[in-house]
Protein backbone atom coordinates (compact mmCIF):
# COMPACT_ATOMS: atom_id res chain seq x y z
CA UNK A 1 0.00 0.00 0.00
CA UNK A 2 1.50 3.55 -1.08
CA UNK A 3 1.56 6.63 1.26
CA UNK A 4 -1.42 8.12 -0.71
CA UNK A 5 -3.29 5.44 -0.10
CA UNK A 6 -3.60 4.89 3.70
CA UNK A 7 -5.89 7.27 5.44
CA UNK A 8 -3.88 7.58 8.62
CA UNK A 9 -0.05 6.97 9.70
CA UNK A 10 1.36 6.02 12.30
CA UNK A 11 3.96 8.53 14.16
CA UNK A 12 6.68 6.51 12.69
CA UNK A 13 5.60 6.05 9.33
CA UNK A 14 5.41 10.16 9.07
CA UNK A 15 8.97 10.43 10.62
CA UNK A 16 9.87 8.18 7.83
CA UNK A 17 8.25 9.37 4.87
CA UNK A 18 9.60 13.06 6.21
CA UNK A 19 12.94 11.56 7.36
CA UNK A 20 12.92 13.05 10.72
CA UNK A 21 12.57 11.82 14.21
CA UNK A 22 9.68 11.15 15.86
CA UNK A 23 10.37 13.55 18.75
CA UNK A 24 10.80 16.26 15.91
CA UNK A 25 6.86 15.83 15.03
CA UNK A 26 5.88 15.79 19.29
CA UNK A 27 7.96 18.96 19.39
CA UNK A 28 6.04 20.37 16.49
CA UNK A 29 2.73 19.35 17.74
CA UNK A 30 3.38 21.71 20.80
CA UNK A 31 4.76 24.44 18.89
CA UNK A 32 1.90 24.20 15.90
CA UNK A 33 -1.95 24.14 17.41
CA UNK A 34 -3.10 23.03 13.76
CA UNK A 35 -1.28 19.92 14.00
CA UNK A 36 -3.00 17.42 16.23
CA UNK A 37 -2.81 14.07 14.97
CA UNK A 38 -5.84 11.63 16.71
CA UNK A 39 -4.90 9.45 19.62
CA UNK A 40 -5.52 5.80 20.25
CA UNK A 41 -6.95 4.32 23.42
CA UNK A 42 -3.20 3.42 24.06
CA UNK A 43 -1.85 6.66 23.12
CA UNK A 44 -0.16 5.95 19.55
CA UNK A 45 -0.73 8.46 17.51
CA UNK A 46 -2.69 8.74 14.42
CA UNK A 47 -1.82 11.47 11.62
CA UNK A 48 -4.51 11.67 8.74
CA UNK A 49 -3.28 12.87 5.37
CA UNK A 50 -4.80 16.88 6.34
CA UNK A 51 -2.06 16.39 9.26
CA UNK A 52 0.89 14.76 7.07
CA UNK A 53 0.10 17.16 4.29
CA UNK A 54 0.67 20.17 7.31
CA UNK A 55 3.83 18.48 8.51
CA UNK A 56 5.36 18.30 5.04
CA UNK A 57 4.53 22.16 4.93
CA UNK A 58 5.93 22.63 8.29
CA UNK A 59 9.35 20.87 7.14
CA UNK A 60 9.62 22.87 4.10
CA UNK A 61 9.20 25.77 5.70
CA UNK A 62 11.72 25.09 8.96
CA UNK A 63 14.75 23.03 6.69
CA UNK A 64 14.37 24.29 3.21
CA UNK A 65 13.23 27.75 3.59
CA UNK A 66 14.91 28.14 6.65
CA UNK A 67 12.60 30.27 8.48
CA UNK A 68 12.39 30.17 12.40
CA UNK A 69 9.12 28.18 14.54
CA UNK A 70 7.72 31.88 14.24
CA UNK A 71 7.77 32.78 10.89
CA UNK A 72 6.52 29.41 10.67
CA UNK A 73 3.73 30.04 12.54
CA UNK A 74 3.00 33.25 10.65
CA UNK A 75 3.02 31.92 7.22
CA UNK A 76 0.94 29.14 8.07
CA UNK A 77 -2.13 30.54 10.21
CA UNK A 78 -3.12 32.97 7.33
CA UNK A 79 -3.73 30.43 4.97
CA UNK A 80 -5.85 28.50 7.81
CA UNK A 81 -7.72 31.52 8.64
CA UNK A 82 -8.55 31.73 4.54
CA UNK A 83 -9.39 28.21 4.92
CA UNK A 84 -11.66 28.88 8.21
CA UNK A 85 -13.85 32.40 6.28
CA UNK A 86 -14.21 30.02 3.31
CA UNK A 87 -16.02 27.00 5.51
CA UNK A 88 -17.98 29.63 7.30
CA UNK A 89 -19.61 30.74 4.02
CA UNK A 90 -20.29 27.53 2.49
CA UNK A 91 -22.02 26.82 5.88
CA UNK A 92 -23.98 30.05 5.99
CA UNK A 93 -24.86 29.25 2.17
CA UNK A 94 -26.20 26.12 3.12
CA UNK A 95 -28.18 27.46 6.34
CA UNK A 96 -29.87 29.45 3.79
CA UNK A 97 -30.97 26.54 1.33
CA UNK A 98 -32.31 24.25 4.21
CA UNK A 99 -34.07 27.28 5.11
CA UNK A 100 -35.49 28.02 1.45
CA UNK A 101 -36.37 24.04 1.05
CA UNK A 102 -38.12 24.17 4.15
CA UNK A 103 -40.08 27.31 3.46
CA UNK A 104 -41.15 25.51 0.07
CA UNK A 105 -42.12 22.61 2.23
CA UNK A 106 -44.22 24.56 4.14
CA UNK A 107 -45.79 26.47 0.89
CA UNK A 108 -46.77 22.47 -0.59
CA UNK A 109 -48.01 21.37 2.69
Amino acid sequence: MTASEKLFYRIGEVADLLKVNTSVLRFWETQFEHLRPQKTKTGQRLYSRKDLELAKQIQQLLYHEKLTIAGAKARITPSRKVAAAGESEVTELLRSIKQELQDLRNILE
